[in-house]
């Protein structure tokens, strides 16, 4: 019994190496199989993009399974912020960057970097039960948010709508409470198109709303609130961006264009206002001395009004300063594809165009200088 039992123990002895040896094995192919590492991206900012930029991740996650790119909104202002605090790896914002918030950046030892990415508009829309056609002009619009014109049945409107049913109803105006680039391109050409608009209130991402001390203005969070806000409130306008519009299948304005022609934003008159004007970009290293104006109140029959670029923020990643390896060389891959492949019409979101091929080499000059360390 004895040497039975030693030759019982050796055997399960061999069988108990065997099946470890298995297990370490096993547990080996496993490490090797998943060695490679995931990286998150964030990027944050301007909402004016929305649709357009998560569709670009999506389409980017669904073939590069170890990029998460997470987004988050908050407007150009918060995206501007989180960028200069690190809080965000990619920031957004619709009006570029100035020089002083450019100066800000500089500060932190890298090398910020700031390229268009799309096209967008900004577009008028309204609820106003029974009324599904409505034309305005600058200078109604812009008196119709600086409170002076308070009905919908006001002259002004009438006559540039001799067809429509306006009510005698109070206008609730709703705009942007954040800090936002879509309320930057709105007031800008706002400016334009009236001078008691520049002069009494002017053009930022913030400005002081004179509806708002009459009791008739609404503010909403990002475009989501103002969509949200809009759609609550009848007999209400507001400003918000096309793809939005479309989304939520919102009635616009047909704008009076700089000829003195009525247009509806769509893809076909964003591309009129494009072509119209020669555009001027200056170099990703540098900060705006003003915000870019000329793609609004283009010249042409067909232009659409308030047209604009949308941008990107990234670092140029000196020394390893804001990004790992790993994840500055996800960066750029990740803009490289945004900038070529995403451009292609059939990765372009409802509402917006793709950029002229000029301006997307200005954006992958950018990304050619970020740093992988």
């Amino acid at each position: 019994m004895g040497k039975v039992a030693a030759v019982l123990l050796v055997f399960l002895l061999a069988i108990s190496v065997a099946v470890s040896g298995c297990i370490t094995s096993k547990s080996d192919s496993q490490t090797t199989t998943g060695s490679t590492k995931s990286v998150t991206i964030r990027t944050t900012g301007a909402t004016f993009p929305q649709y357009q930029v998560q569709k670009w991740i999506q389409i980017y996650m669904e073939s590069n399974p170890n990029v998460i790119i997470e987004y988050e909104g908050g407007g150009s202002g918060h995206g501007q912020d989180a960028f200069l605090k690190g809080l965000t790896d990619i920031g957004r914002t619709d009006s570029p960057v100035t020089e002083s918030t450019w100066k800000e950046f500089l500060k932190t030892g890298d090398q910020p970097l700031q390229f268009p990415i799309v096209v967008g508009a900004n577009v008028v829309v309204y609820n106003i039960p029974g009324v599904d056609e409505l034309k305005l002009d600058g200078e109604t619009l812009a008196k119709i948010f600086l409170g002076e014109i308070e009905y919908w049945d006001d002259p002004a409107i009438k006559a540039l709508n001799p067809d429509a049913n306006l009510p005698h109803e109070k206008i609730i105006v709703i705009h942007r409470s954040d800090s936002s680039g879509t309320t930057a391109i709105f007031t800008t050409y706002l400016s334009l198109v009236s001078r008691e608009w520049a002069e009494k209130v002017g053009a930022g991402k913030t400005v002081d709303w004179p509806v708002d001390k009459l009791g008739r203005g609404i503010g909403g969070n990002g475009n989501p609130g103002v969509v949200y806000a809009l759609k609550q409130t009848k007999y209400s306008i507001a400003y918000t961006e096309l793809s939005f519009a479309i989304e939520e299948n919102l009635k616009m304005v047909a704008l009076k264009n700089r000829d003195g022609y009525y247009v509806k934003p769509d893809e076909n008159s964003i591309k009129a206002a494009v072509a119209a004007v020669k555009t001027y970009i200056p170099d990703p290293t540098e900060g705006y001395k003003e915000n870019l104006t000329q793609l609004l109140n283009a010249p042409g029959k067909d232009s659409y009004p308030m047209v604009a670029f949308t941008h990107f923020l990234v670092w140029q990643n000196k020394g390893g300063k804001h990004y790992s390896p790993e994840k500055a060389k996800a960066i750029k891959d990740f803009l490289r594809w945004v900038l070529t492949e995403g451009q292609k019409s059939e990765n372009i979101a409802p509402g917006y165009v793709g950029l002229p091929p000029e301006v997307a080499q200005i954006g992958l000059k950018a990304v050619d200088m970020i740093q992988t360390g």
